[in-house]
């Protein structure tokens, strides 16, 4: 589409831009390990230069075929495993190990409390699950077996630690599964607004060419090196990130958090190109002391996203780092990002749109009503359509009939508008979600807990503004008994015994009664006009700084 062309309804054609990627994961990694065999894969990005293990395109590989052969000791292709660790290179080896194999991985966020293990493990019939035995001090081998002690439909718990031993089990002469670019290759934990998580089916040609799109039109250059520090078990990492990274032929520089000094001098050391990173980390690298120290030469290109980046932030990066800037935009039943900016496009597109679709994809704005396409400008719901839709939720035919429609078209539940030049802006959610620091978070889930505690009798969670991370979770309650209400200190504990330390109210609102529709439902856009304008205030209470 050219840039000139001008949109009078809100509807972007596909644009058929270069072939689609009709490959398989494996097939894609065998084909790359082929043609760059002794080009670096894979890098640990840990603090000391000396103890950064290296992997190329063919030790990589031959580790991943290994411990595919090495689980099919255990299980059967089709089968679907989870996997509970953090950010590390066996992470990489064993996700694709899983997929070599033809088994089906369910990221599981390694800051997950027992009971939400337990749900994700349950919904997803995952009859094994790999397993580090601690992330952050949090001990995850005791978390396993105590779902596992309850669930015996989860048969298998492999220890990470145990890759070496996984390796040496497989049978060098197996031959391992055929598949389809088509067929499920991962299992990705959404919500919605009836709350709970749903498994967005995700498979291998959605996956690789949403990464490879996104990468591409970042100007990742092919046999770049990419930095990251997002979270593996999140599409930003284990897919946009690393696997758009391999499907330009690139290097891989892993870190297993996201620490502003070590990024800035792996820049340096490693010669990196390009990164996805959301606001808070690039303040966090901007406003390092050894920024001007490093030689950041090499990094050319900043991806970001999950929130709004200020025209002055882009102006500051792009300047301070003589870089290209582009934010990117979409959500897990779409694998991954949809649309995109250009690295060309001026700082006030880059903080007030979400860019135009990558090629391949058609978007288009509906009214809710009437699900007609809206006129240019016109508010409704984003719609797209193209390789990336997922193929439904995992076991719930009645949520995915809601969610894709009979001609394959994907409802996001997000409300926003189309210019007459095909770029994208978000005005709302249809879903009730929260988008913390670049993590979806959802109310019902959170509001669902709080239920439970015997002092609440109703309880409303909503997403406030927040510099630091966007967003951050607000819990408005109203106590069964108004005289003597639950402390703050107390629903916190309760809530932190329950839930991930994102999910964690960090302000409390206490109210004698709620304003409620004629149906009896929280009228929450009520609540937080209140909020706003101060007639309910927040309590005076210190959030403990260890998370």
């Amino acid at each position: 589409m050219q840039a000139s062309t001008k949109f009078t309804e809100s509807y972007f054609p596909a644009e058929e831009v270069g072939e689609l990627i009709e490959m398989t994961l494996p097939d894609l990694m065998m084909k790359i390990a082929g043609e760059v065999p002794d080009r670096l894969a894979l890098v640990e990005g840990v603090a000391d230069p000396a103890k950064r293990r290296r992997w190329t395109y063919k030790q990589l590989m031959d580790d991943v075929q290994k411990v595919a052969r090495g689980l099919l000791t255990h299980l059967q292709p089709g089968d679907k495993v989870a996997i509970l660790a953090p950010e590390t290179p066996e992470w990489v080896i064993m996700q694709h190990g899983l997929c070599f194999a033809g088994l089906i991985i369910v990221p599981l966020n390694p800051s997950y409390t027992e009971r939400e293990v337990e749900f994700v493990v349950k919904s997803s019939d995952a009859s094994a699950i790999v397993f580090a035995e601690s992330s952050r001090g949090k001990d995850l081998r005791k978390i396993v077996e105590a779902v596992q002690a309850r669930l015996p439909s989860l048969k298998t718990a492999i220890c990470i630690s145990d890759i070496e031993a996984l390796k040496a089990a497989g049978d060098p002469a197996r031959e391992l599964p055929k598949q389809s670019p088509t067929q499920t290759m991962q299992i990705q934990y959404t919500s919605g607004t009836t709350g709970f998580p749903k498994g967005a089916c995700l498979h291998h040609r959605g996956v690789i060419n949403a990464a490879h799109q996104i990468a591409t039109r970042a100007n990742f250059p092919n046999g770049g090196v990419w930095i990251n520090a997002m979270p593996l078990f999140h599409i930003g990492g284990g897919v946009v990130s690393e696997i758009g990274t391999f499907s330009r032929k690139g290097t891989f520089v892993l870190m297993q958090s996201f620490d502003p000094g070590l990024f800035l001098e792996l820049i340096e050391a490693e010669r990196c190109n390009n990164s996805l990173i959301v606001p808070t980390m690039i303040l966090a690298l901007l406003n390092h002391p050894d920024l001007k120290k490093r030689d950041v030469s090499s990094f050319k290109s900043i991806l970001s996203g999950a929130a709004t980046v200020p025209a002055p932030l882009v102006r500051r990066a792009t300047k301070e780092f003589d870089c290209q800037f582009c934010i990117m935009y979409g959500q897990t039943e779409a694998n991954g990002p949809f649309t995109e900016t250009l690295t060309t496009d001026s700082p006030e597109l880059q903080s007030e749109t979400i860019g135009r679709p990558i090629p391949h994809c058609e978007v288009k704005v509906v009214n809710t009503e009437t699900l007609k396409t809206v006129p240019v400008g016109s508010i409704g719901e984003f719609w797209v359509r193209g390789f990336m839709t997922m193929s439904g939720y995992y076991g719930q035919p009645e949520a995915t009939k809601a969610a894709l429609t009979e001609d394959g078209w994907l409802r996001t539940g997000d409300l926003g508008t189309m210019d007459e030049n095909g770029y994208f802006r978000i005005t709302g959610r249809l879903k009730e979600m929260i988008i913390r620091g670049g993590m979806n978070l959802y109310p019902k889930e959170i509001e669902d807990i709080l239920f439970e505690h015997p002092g609440v009798a109703q309880v409303a969670v909503a997403g406030l503004p927040d510099e630091t991370w966007g967003e951050i979770v607000g819990a408005v309650v109203m106590a069964k008994d108004l005289k003597n209400p639950p402390s703050v200190d107390e629903l916190h504990q309760y809530c932190r015994a329950n839930l991930s330390p994102q999910k964690t109210p960090e302000k409390w609102f206490f109210v004698e009664q709620f304003p409620m529709t004629a149906t009896g439902k929280i009228q929450k856009n009520v609540l937080l006009e209140m909020v706003r304008e101060g007639k309910i205030t927040p309590v005076d209470w210190v959030r403990p700084s260890r998370q």
